[in-house]
């Protein structure tokens, strides 16, 4: 199952729900179309267990960063960090979430676990930034799911729309300083977010 599973984020990230096939995903695993549907159910179900997996993936890492063990600030710049570097090598959970967003989540909304693997996200934000905020370092006020939107949104878009952004401006692939230079910018503008006024 996990080499389907493997198999299929690639292809569904490549080719998308409606470009995948059941043939190359059974070809690839050397296993029958058959036992993919015992497995799954369908191609649907196929792809709900891809995305699923892959945010249970990242959920997981984000749980070993043990972000309660550090200073508030130094939590946060390791969150905001991890998630630039995740997003950036991982392209095709990018663009499986873009997919579904192309689908308007309708098959995330069928997964009877997609809360239940996202909302230990929210829960370790709230818990470095209410430890910031008692000690000082972070401003009152803030909700953590906006908080957890600022650091989604400056990790995915540097993926999201690379391509685009830089054939319009004219930039080559952005090399390994530029890539440093976006994640520490990144994590920056979230500290700066966050941090209470001196």
């Amino acid at each position: 199952m996990a080499n389907i599973l493997e198999v299929a984020t690639q292809v569904f990230a490549e080719k998308g729900l409606a470009g995948a096939r059941i043939d190359e995903i059974a070809d690839a695993t050397r296993t029958s179309k058959r036992m993919i549907y015992y497995y799954f159910g369908s191609k649907e179900g196929l792809y709900l267990a891809v995305l699923e997996e892959s945010y249970r993936r990242m959920r997981q890492n984000e749980a070993a960063l043990h972000l309660e063990d550090l200073p508030p600030e130094e939590a946060l710049r390791r969150l905001v960090a991890y998630t630039f570097d995740h997003h950036y090598s991982n392209e095709p959970y990018i663009r499986l979430v873009m997919s579904e967003n192309i689908h308007r989540g309708q098959y995330l909304a069928q997964s009877r676990f997609i809360q239940e693997l996202n909302t230990p996200a929210i829960t370790a934000i709230r818990q470095l930034y209410d430890r910031g905020v008692a000690e000082g370092v972070f401003r009152p006020g803030l909700d953590p799911l906006d908080i957890h939107w600022a650091i989604s949104s400056l990790a995915f878009f540097n993926v999201s729309n690379r391509h685009t952004f830089d054939l319009i401006f004219k930039r080559d692939r952005p090399d390994t300083d530029a890539v440093a230079h976006r994640r520490a910018l990144a994590v920056e503008m979230v500290v700066r977010y966050l941090r209470a006024d001196r």
